[in-house]
């Protein structure tokens, strides 16, 4: 599959093309302007059912502005979602903040960290409310209820751990906010928790998460790969580089391996949460040694309530545009509509 709208290939119009299909303006400055992403789309239906219409995740603390590639502003290269032509999303890289956006009592952050001061858990707030709930429920329901408050505690408890652990560091990593966990994997493995849990309580049914910013110069050392990510991408070739490259990247889908586990494990109605939602991985970005747009790494996982036929392995012989796949995307999680960006057609393959 390819992003035709993404060239001229860069970083930026590669980030900021992969769910809106669309060519971003070449700027510098703040009349940046791209297209309203699949996701929000979808938000703008699915989300009125619940309390966020969509969650922007991220693994990176965004602090840069201005131009950030070959003339291309920030903005393009920091965000994926967008719900308008000129509203880029940003997304939230710290558990701490993404746990009290889904089951925090909402006001200003000073609010929140008041309210965190008087509480041990954000869930002995709605105590009483649990415990009325647990009176009108059967014994099967009441197991689940029980089953999700105490994920929800374990996960707030690695978040207290992790910013403990972290309350009086010197040296913060100036790519992960304070108050994250340490090591890569087990912050990527937070931030798929909290989407299971988003899911589970149906506080959302539209998430985007950033796994690795283009561009990045984030290091795996727990995996044995101390070289900066993007200069390896730049390898021309080289056997050594390419094999980083390729030791990462399994290090990425590793990590969503895990998280596909714990949503089929999550019972939900007839079968499992990965039954009944959709998840896009990828990239828009082919070859990064030559920038291109081509032969993008794509998958797609979940059964969207039986609407998708799995098990595909589907390569095209001739070019063919991701937003098809996004049109077919949101046809099937019932978002109908007839044209995305450039497509040409549904895939027929996943009917």
């Amino acid at each position: 599959m390819e992003l035709r709208n993404a060239y001229p290939g860069t970083h930026a119009t590669s980030n900021a093309a992969f769910l809106s299909a669309a060519t971003s303006k070449w700027t510098e400055s703040s009349d940046y302007e791209l297209a309203t992403t699949a996701d929000q789309i979808a938000a703008a239906q699915l989300g009125k059912q619940t309390r966020l219409p969509s969650l922007e995740l991220a693994m990176d603390l965004l602090t840069v502005v201005g131009q950030c590639d070959n003339g291309y502003a920030c903005v393009y290269q920091n965000n994926l979602s967008w719900s308008s032509p000129r509203t880029p999303l940003p997304a939230e890289a710290h558990p701490r903040i993404a746990f009290e956006r889904l089951f925090g009592d909402g006001g200003s952050k000073q609010d929140q960290q008041a309210e965190l001061r008087r509480k041990a858990s954000l869930l002995d707030g709605v105590s009483e409310d649990i415990a009325r709930l647990r009176g009108r429920l059967g014994s099967g329901d009441r197991r689940r209820v029980e089953q999700y408050l105490d994920t929800v505690r374990e996960v707030e408890r690695r978040i207290q751990k992790a910013e403990a652990a972290t309350a009086d560091s010197q040296l913060p990593d100036l790519d992960r906010p304070v108050g994250v966990p340490a090591l890569y994997a087990d912050h990527a493995r937070l931030m798929f928790d909290l989407q299971v849990l988003a899911l589970q309580g149906d506080v959302t049914r539209v998430i985007t998460f950033q796994l690795a910013r283009e561009t990045s110069t984030r290091t795996y050392p727990e995996i044995g790969v101390s070289d900066p990510h993007h200069p390896l991408t730049h390898n021309r070739g080289n056997a050594e580089m390419v094999a980083k490259v390729a030791k990462i990247n399994a290090f990425h889908v590793s990590l969503f391996a895990g998280f596909l586990q714990k949503l089929k494990a999550t019972p939900e109605g007839n079968g499992s949460l990965l039954d009944h939602s959709v998840y896009l991985y990828g990239s828009g970005m082919g070859n990064p040694d030559v920038h291109d747009h081509v032969n993008l790494p794509i998958l797609v996982a979940g059964g969207a309530a039986g609407r998708i036929k799995g098990g595909l392995h589907i390569k095209y012989k001739e070019p063919t545009p991701l937003a098809n796949l996004h049109l077919t995307l949101l046809n099937k999680v019932g978002v109908n509509v007839d044209k995305f960006a450039d497509s040409k057609d549904t895939i027929k393959e996943l009917l």
